[in-house]
């Protein structure tokens, strides 16, 4: 999570898999594919409480291929091709903010803790009124970033990308969120996934011409 230029338009899928390493192995064999859709950059997050549990985020270029995507078969042919035990909800959507509360690092997407969330919310415009006020508190309970994306198809729809410091701060986190951060309270319910606590794992970068 520490490049700014990463994930304007996103896609986002919380799932489980037999073999993460053989799943990375084929994503990287399927470079072309990935820039046919637009697909910059992929980065993979696994699950640190539960082993076989991936997070896997899409940035991609252009909204129109986004939606393409999203209409597209061939990106739940991938799940199946990667050893995915179920076909997961995809979240596609569009970057709202991106908060660093340190100066940046050049190693700051290695080693630190991620969590993250899909939920609902009633407005997104006064969750990041919410957000802004309790920052020194977010501070406070280990966070380190808060990366806000936006839904597509649905404008109270939300993934809440979080950087702790550590293992301990998410699991304080989780337990004790902040009244700022509602999104918390809606993970696990409905379609949505409970919430991923992970590492970054693997990063690809994917050019134009595939």
């Amino acid at each position: 999570m520490s490049d700014s230029e990463l994930h304007s338009f996103i896609l986002a899928c919380d799932f489980s898999v037999e073999d993460v390493d053989r799943m990375w192995t084929w994503l990287k064999k399927h470079h072309r594919g990935l820039a046919a859709i637009g697909a910059h950059h992929v980065v993979l997050y696994t699950g640190i409480w539960e082993p076989r549990r991936v997070l896997v985020t899409i940035g991609i270029r252009h909204v129109r291929s986004l939606r393409d995507v999203l209409r597209s078969p061939q990106i739940f042919e991938w799940f199946t091709i990667a050893g995915a035990d179920d076909i997961p909800p995809v979240f596609g959507g569009e970057v709202v903010e991106k908060i660093d509360l340190y100066p940046p690092s050049p190693a700051d997407h290695v080693g630190r803790v991620v969590l993250g969330v899909m939920s609902s919310v009633s407005d997104v415009s006064v969750l990041m009124t919410k957000v802004h006020d309790g920052l020194d508190r977010f501070k406070q309970g280990g966070v380190r970033k808060i990366w806000v994306y936006r839904a597509l198809d649905d404008g109270q729809e939300v993934m809440i990308l979080q950087e702790l410091e550590d293992e301990s701060a998410a699991r304080h986190w989780i337990d004790h969120p902040d009244a700022a951060a509602e999104w918390m309270s809606n993970a696990g319910l409905g379609a949505y996934p409970t919430q991923f606590v992970g590492r970054f794992a693997h990063i690809l970068a994917v050019s134009e011409q595939g």
